[in-house]
This record gives C-alpha cells, sequence and structure tokens, in this order.
C-alpha cells in the first residue's frame, strides 16, 4: 500500500515538474524544453511523514540503479508526454526491480512565470510553482497537495 502512495506521489510530483519556457534559444537554463527524470525527494526528517520518508528512500534506491519510474518530455509546441512505471514497482523480496512497464499520457502545457500549468487526464487544469537552475528542476512537493503528504519536500529532477 505504501509503494503504491508512493508511486502516486512520484507521478503526481512528475507531473507537477516544470522549467521556464523561453523563446530565448541561448537561455537552455530558463527553458523547460527537454526530458526530465525524477532523481531526488528532499524531506525534512523532523517534520517528514513515515510515508514521505519511503518515498524518499524509494526514489532513492531507483535512481541509484538508473531507474527513472518519472519522467516529463516537454516539447517547444507545448505539449508534454509524461511516463509513469510507478504504478508497476513490485518487490521481489528485499529487492524493487525497475519496472519494464509504464503508462505514458501526453497533454498540453504552459510555462510562465515559474509556473507550469497543465491539464491532467480528468480535464483539470492544474498549477504549480518550480524553480529551474541549469539541468535541475524543483518543485515543492507541499504544492502537490496530497494527503498524509503535509509536510512536504521537494521533488527534484534533472533534465537528460
Amino acid at each position: 500500500m505504501k509503494i503504491k502512495f508512493l508511486l502516486l506521489f512520484l507521478a503526481t510530483g512528475l507531473f507537477f515538474s516544470c522549467s521556464s519556457d523561453s523563446d530565448d534559444d541561448n537561455s537552455k537554463e530558463d527553458s523547460i524544453v527537454g526530458v526530465w527524470q525524477a532523481y531526488e525527494l528532499k524531506v525534512n526528517n523532523d517534520t517528514a511523514s513515515d510515508d514521505e520518508k519511503n518515498a524518499r528512500d524509494l526514489l532513492a534506491y531507483l535512481t541509484a540503479k538508473e531507474c527513472y519510474v518519472l519522467s516529463f518530455e516537454f516539447k517547444a509546441d507545448l505539449t508534454v508526454t509524461i511516463e509513469n512505471s510507478v504504478e508497476y514497482l513490485e518487490r521481489d523480496g528485499f529487492d524493487i526491480p525497475c519496472p519494464t512497464e509504464k503508462d505514458t499520457e501526453t497533454t498540453v502545457y504552459i510555462y510562465a512565470d515559474d509556473t507550469l500549468t497543465y491539464t491532467d487526464e480528468d480535464q483539470q487544469e492544474i498549477s504549480v510553482d518550480v524553480t529551474i537552475d541549469g539541468d535541475i528542476m524543483t518543485v515543492d512537493a507541499a504544492d502537490l497537495d496530497i494527503p498524509n503528504l503535509s509536510a512536504g519536500g521537494q521533488l527534484l529532477f534533472k533534465r537528460k
């Protein structure tokens, strides 16, 4: 149950990951265009729930194996393709192998003034504040409004 919750959290975090979309081709640092992979969840050990700590540890474990369960590909035509394999995580004894299956969704997005807005699969418009520093994108996990994760943290993505 915790793994599914973690996977849902990671998937949602990936949806919310973003960067700035700039018409200035000279400024890759401010551009959200590219493939972004979730690689770290930073939480405050003093305030984080057990679910947040487990999500952090699971993401670190998988990332160390070069397994990225969430990725976004932001394109210049304002479409984003989201690949999510969180639902396919399974435990094999003490090991958690990298899933071979994934869900893929394509939607539209707008990135302006450090805010990413996109339409989710339920046709709901979602807006999230993001920070991009070079090839690292940070999303405040508390903005994701996921039950039992109110203490928050920061979900980090790296550009591939």
